[in-house]
């Protein structure tokens, strides 16, 4: 078979193909005119044939619009009135032609399709089938129009059996289009050759065009207009026959929007809103999706609903590509489990996956969420216009009001002329001897029927009756007499003898009264709009009644776009980073803190010879830059990082972030949560060479995936530190060998380019490299209010101090000044005052007041931070630190331990420490860790087998020799 569909299933397109015979020759002579033309089939052209020539453009341009209004006026729009295109309503009307019933038998598809094509639709075969089935599919048409049995597609975009296969009937609603067709509600119009006779139109108890929708693409034209529900649009219908003035407020409360036959959800008002006041509008649409455990551990996204027109197998087809393109992540398994009982399609989520995000992926990548162009144009009195609303059902009011009219005026006719004939059986009846007489002594039946009416007849008796009818055909003259019609008369000379009885002319009678009754009724209704708009009302209330259900998509209130992160809740979350570029997140929560000297718990699970190098915490919400060793940056979101728990490895960076070969990860920040702070600050950068170079935060605030230039440093030469700071504040640069030095942020100045490593921060020795970069507060305190405070501060720890523990508590600057402090003065340099927390790699640490610190020039070798022995260690480790912190230090072994800083003693800076973790052998400490959250008491007992409450012995002397002067 040919299928003569076009863009849609019922847009049929016509190709005429002459015979090879009756083709012209392009060939039409020498070119010099000389030569006759050519006739079709060969030969010249006949003495009387007239040949005029005309202008191929105006022709292209008559013929084109000739085919462009056939293909708009015949083929593919709707009228406004039933909401059926020609097709839709030539296969109605001939199945309502040959009785096929929805209590009748079904029919095969064949045998329908036939007769629309010979009688009415004189096009291909295919395309008619495909609109008798987009009527029958239930995912197709809000409310169905016929009846099928047999395999007619599915919402997989399977395609229909074959028309000799399947059979098919009109659905009962069908009969709300085609009720009072033979009552002369409707014009008629010839069939294609003028065989058979067809509607122009359906009288439509229904505004079939909103509740069942339409699409289809004409010529510059095209149609797309939503499917809505039943019993809103007749509500709507109801109201505006009520008041015709009704705001378009109160109109959309009643009709809200579409209502598919899919189901699932419309996002937002706006688009729904725009088609109904302007006919044009984007429908966002969205299926309908929820999260279920499907077994212990294993979480999945179930769909139940899939937006209106969607092919369920392809949008499973495009996530699973998408989910092999790395699209959409999280996803381990997709799945159709649906059945006869419903749709559902199983997305299956790996254990990391957050349900949300992955849902909201699928809505921004998949056909889960897509959009419907609302364009609701239609015919309306012949010619296409884009119509909202209000103008539908007004129209459809308007004709419907034509339609009750034109059958009242249908039936008024019928019971009058019923009526005629009674008055003339009444007459005579009432007359019966002078008619037998006039009957008896006729030659024929003519010669009867002439007589009949040339006599005229008293009609005293039936007076009343005539008078009942109120027609003007009859008249009884001043004498009381009455002359029959045609019509009466051969209904008299064909009258049965039994009417003559009494009963038979007590029918006559009753019958008489009866319609006297109805014509009075028809006339009150023809003269009264208000009785017209009610029978309407009626009519509607009762098709809602029988055909309405409740609306399938559900209206989300909230319509602009979810990002990912908006899904995330705010969580504290630690991430950890390993020698060899494996990276995760882990709740803060999951670690629980225990008492200084404890073993630890056994933390995330490395390969051989990896061990973590860096772990900090940040907000779920954060922005994180990742610096290389290239000196490149990179940007993402915590939230974005593969979540794990303290005994997992993680994921690899190289799969997070485009490093090349060779290039790692050399320094991590978080930044702010709050972007509008971001102008306010700096971004420091330090090398392992001393170097130190300062940027503006602006200059790294927007970084594709690809990322983006922040360093390009000498050969050797990595990063170590990158903090954010103010130019209020202090730069402390610290090397491996124990020493640091403190400098004003401002003493290094802004640089614009990305390229350089900056200027000298701190003088180097053999072997010695900056391993970190603080920010600390800038002081206005002098060095004699300084040192006041330090040796109160000291005395004030002696007195409360409960151990036995001998700290050389205070590092003094040498000046001969002296100063007394105010109570007032020392509060307020006791809440500004900052403690460093310095850890070196064989698990001593300790903490020092920042006013220890003295700020000097850039560029010097600095003072003691920590005396270095080979008991205690290089240091690995030295940043600010609060009281009501925690710290968590890492080995490159692996365990991890937490614990309050006020475990940690507060000691000199030119001090070797205490001991703050108890390293196994060979074990050392790579990363320490500030965690801003209180510390709740230890928990005793970690569930690993460890006695978290073991203390180390109070320190030796050794522990915390003087060292000498800085």
């Amino acid at each position: 078979m040919n299928d003569d569909s076009n863009d849609a299933p019922d847009d049929e397109v016509e190709t005429d193909t002459l015979p090879e015979d009756e083709i012209i020759s392009d060939d039409m002579g020498n070119g010099n005119g000389d030569d006759p033309p050519i006739a079709a089939g060969g030969g010249d052209v006949p003495p009387d044939f007239d040949v005029s020539p005309i202008n191929i453009e105006d022709e292209m341009r008559t013929s084109y619009l000739d085919y462009a209004m056939s293909v708009i006026v015949s083929r593919a729009l709707p009228d406004v009135r039933d909401g059926l295109k020609p097709v839709h309503r030539r296969i109605l009307f001939s199945m309502n032609e040959n009785g096929y019933d929805y209590n009748k038998p079904y029919r095969k598809s064949a045998r329908v399709v036939g007769d629309v094509i010979g009688k009415y639709h004189p096009h291909g075969d295919q395309s008619i089938y495909d609109a008798l089935v987009r009527m029958a599919q239930d995912f197709s048409m809000r409310l169905p129009l016929l009846d099928g049995q047999g395999n007619f597609g599915s919402i997989d975009g399977d395609p229909a059996a074959a028309m000799r296969y399947t059979e098919v009937r009109m659905a009962k609603s069908a009969h709300s289009l085609l009720e009072d067709i033979d009552r002369n509600t409707v014009d008629f119009q010839d069939n294609y050759d003028n065989s058979e006779r067809e509607p122009v139109v359906l009288p439509a108890r229904f505004p079939n065009l909103l509740v069942n929708g339409a699409n289809g693409i004409a010529v510059g034209m095209a149609t797309n207009i939503p499917p809505h529900n039943l019993g809103e649009v007749i509500n709507a219908t109801l109201a505006l026959i009520e008041n015709p003035e009704l705001e378009d407020n109160e109109l959309n409360t009643i009709v809200p929007g579409p209502d598919f036959p899919t189901g699932g959800q419309i996002l937002g008002r706006r688009g729904a809103l725009s088609a109904i006041l302007t006919g044009r509008g984007s429908i966002v649409m969205r299926g309908k999706a929820e999260v279920e455990e499907i077994r212990k551990g294993r979480l999945a996204i179930v769909v139940t609903e899939i937006p209106y027109q969607v092919n369920k197998t392809s949008m499973i087809e495009k996530i699973a590509e998408l989910v092999r393109e790395k699209t959409l992540e999280g996803i381990a398994d997709i799945r159709d489990e649906s059945d006869r009982d419903g749709m559902r399609i199983v997305v299956e989520l790996k254990r990391e996956a957050v349900p949300e995000v992955v849902l909201n992926q699928l809505y921004r990548f998949s056909s889960l969420q897509t959009s419907f162009g609302a364009n609701m144009l239609a015919l309306n009195s012949g010619k296409p216009e884009l119509l909202n609303l209000r103008s539908i059902l007004k129209a459809f009011i308007a004709f419907r009001e034509v339609v009750v009219t034109r059958r009242t005026k249908f039936e008024l006719d019928k019971a009058r002329d019923r009526a005629h004939v009674l008055v003339g059986l009444a007459i005579a009846v009432a007359n019966i001897d002078e008619v037998i007489a006039v009957i008896r002594k006729a030659a024929s039946p003519q010669i009867a029927r002439e007589e009949l009416m040339t006599r005229a007849w008293d009609a005293a008796d039936v007076a009343d009756l005539i008078r009942l009818i109120d027609d003007p055909r009859h008249r009884i003259d001043d004498k009381g007499k009455y002359v029959l019609s045609e019509a009466q008369a051969r209904a008299i000379l064909e009258l049965r003898l039994q009417r003559l009885t009494a009963m038979g002319r007590d029918e006559i009678g009753g019958e008489l009264s009866e319609l006297g009754g109805k014509i009075t009724d028809y006339l009150d209704i023809l003269g009264s709009r208000e009785r017209v708009l009610s029978i309407i009302s009626d009519e509607l209330t009762t098709v809602r009644d029988e055909f309405s259900t409740p609306r399938r998509t559900e209206i989300i209130e909230d319509e602009f776009e979810v990002d990912d992160e908006d899904l995330i809740p705010s969580e504290e979350m630690v991430v950890t980073v390993s020698h060899s570029g494996y990276i995760k997140r882990v709740p803060l929560s999951t670690y629980r803190a225990q008492k200084r000297g404890g073993k630890g718990r056994s933390g995330m699970s490395t390969k051989d010879e990896d061990f973590v190098t860096r772990i900090f915490a940040a907000n779920t919400h954060q922005p994180v830059l990742f610096f290389s060793t290239t000196g490149m940056v990179y940007k993402m979101k915590v939230w974005r990082l593969p979540v794990g728990n303290p005994q997992s490895r993680g994921k690899a960076l190289v799969n997070l972030l485009p490093l090349k070969e060779d290039e790692t990860i050399a320094a991590i920040m978080a930044l702010p949560q709050d972007e509008d702070s971001w102008s306010n600050y700096h971004v420091m950068f330090a090398t392992g060479f001393g170097n130190v170079r300062r940027n503006d935060l602006s200059a790294f605030v927007n970084i594709n995936k690809s990322g983006k230039i922040a360093m390009k440093p000498e050969e050797g030469e990595v990063i170590v530190g990158v903090e954010l700071c103010t130019e209020n504040d202090d730069v402390l640069l610290t090397n491996n060998a124990g020493r640091c030095i403190r400098f004003p942020v401002t003493d290094v100045r802004v640089f614009r380019s990305r390229n350089s490593t900056g200027v000298r921060g701190i003088k180097l020795g053999k072997d010695e490299k900056v391993i970190s970069l603080s920010i600390l507060m800038h002081s206005d305190a002098s060095p004699a209010e300084r040192n006041s405070y330090l040796k109160q501060a000291a005395m004030l720890r002696r007195a409360t101090d409960e151990t036995d523990e001998d700290v050389n508590d205070t590092e003094l600057e040498e000046t001969s000044e002296e100063a007394v402090l105010s109570p007032e003065r020392y509060a307020a340099m006791g809440a500004q005052e900052q403690f460093l927390l310095t850890v070196s790699e064989n698990g001593y640490g300790k903490r020092s007041s920042a006013y220890e610190y003295r700020v000097s020039g850039r560029g010097g070798k600095g003072i003691i931070a920590m005396t270095v022995t080979d008991r205690n260690g290089p240091l690995v480790a030295s940043f600010p630190i609060k009281e009501t912190d925690q710290i968590m230090l890492v080995t490159d072994s692996g365990t991890l331990i937490r614990c309050p800083v006020n475990d940690v003693r507060v000691a000199g800076r030119n001090t070797q420490g205490v001991t703050i973790f108890k390293t196994d052998e060979d074990a050392h400490v790579v990363s320490v860790i500030c965690l801003n959250e209180t510390s709740d008491e230890a928990i005793p007992d970690d569930g690993l087998g460890n006695d978290e409450t073991s203390t180390t012995s109070s320190a030796s002397s050794d522990d915390t020799s003087d060292a000498g002067d800085a």
